[in-house]
């Protein structure tokens, strides 16, 4: 993918560059539901959500460059999902896979470095190279999260723009004295929504630590099936450095990879398509050529 090409060895956004180099922009999603571990004929056990993980782990491993696993479906076993879920970040890691954790992590700023500190220590159990994280009491209250996240060649995503219907009050609420409206009065959304409001404040984040490249280390959460329209959001404005996207809502959800630059416009770039069910539902057996089949797609709607 041309379009990475730039920004090698630079932190967390270098690693993403050259993932998406090599690979394309597809995030397989591991999520070990109770039907899918049927399907699979898997206990519904931390076994089985390590059985789970481990086979998606080797089915992307050379296929896709990114895997996404869901903390949940491991958490709610308690201590021995949690000895699972090691297991299958430990594998993914040593594949070479870029592992972001979905785990939606938020608080004030001292409880947040615990988590922080655990999913983003370098040799820490539960070592991932990305976090997903709730910014509800603030961005401001992430700071020293994306500090620490930076500091440590480490990535986070923070969500903006949600795909599940429910998010769309709260996130297109109006935030007044946002960083939009300090930077244009002219600017029709002079209260931007909240959705916006985020995007620019880790945006603004980026662009204070451009010492990491050209491609920044924190990112945000965009669903493939927002009117990002109705958000307030301009797809095509620029960010300096490079904003990371992950974005959820493909395969079941009802985007689609001929969708990917219509959506996401000029962030098109570092946006990773997220994918889960509609993939692993291909089962055991099937499950590597389906990766390779949507990997490819997603390549070639992007040339």
């Amino acid at each position: 993918m041309s379009d990475a090409g730039f920004g090698m060895g630079f932190g967390f956004g270098g690693v993403l560059a050259s993932a998406l180099e090599a690979f394309g922009p597809l995030c397989v999603g591991i999520d070990p539901h109770d039907f899918l571990l049927q399907d699979w004929g898997l206990p519904s056990s931390a076994a089985g959500a390590r059985e789970f993980g481990l086979r998606v782990v080797d089915a992307a491993a050379g296929r896709a460059g990114i895997v996404k696993p869901q903390v949940a479906f491991f958490e709610r076993f308690g201590s021995a999902g949690y000895s699972a879920l090691e297991e299958v970040l430990a594998a993914a890691r040593s594949k070479g896979l870029i592992v972001i954790a979905d785990a939606k992590r938020g608080d004030i700023d001292t409880s947040l470095a615990g988590y922080v500190e655990g999913w983003l220590t370098p040799g820490s159990p539960i070592e991932a190279d990305a976090l997903t994280i709730n910014p509800f009491q603030g961005v401001a209250s992430l700071e020293s999260a994306m500090e620490y996240a930076a500091d440590n060649g480490k990535g986070l995503f923070v969500l903006a723009a949600t795909s599940n219907p429910e998010a769309a009050r709260v996130q297109g609420a109006r935030v007044v004295g946002s960083a939009s409206d300090q930077a244009s009065r002219t600017d029709p959304l002079a209260t931007a929504t909240v959705s916006r409001a985020i995007i620019d404040d880790v945006s603004a984040f980026n662009a204070g630590r451009a010492e990491q490249g050209p491609i920044g280390s924190i990112g945000v959460v965009l669903g493939a099936t927002v009117d990002f329209a109705a958000l307030g959001i301009d797809m095509n404005s620029a960010h300096s450095p490079a904003l990371p996207v992950l974005a959820p809502g493909f395969g079941h959800q009802g985007a689609t990879a001929t969708d990917v630059r219509r959506l996401f416009g000029a962030l098109t770039p570092f946006t990773l398509v997220s994918e889960s069910r509609s993939l692993l539902q291909a089962g055991p057996r099937g499950l590597a050529a389906a990766i390779d089949a949507r990997a490819e797609e997603v390549r070639a709607a992007l040339v």
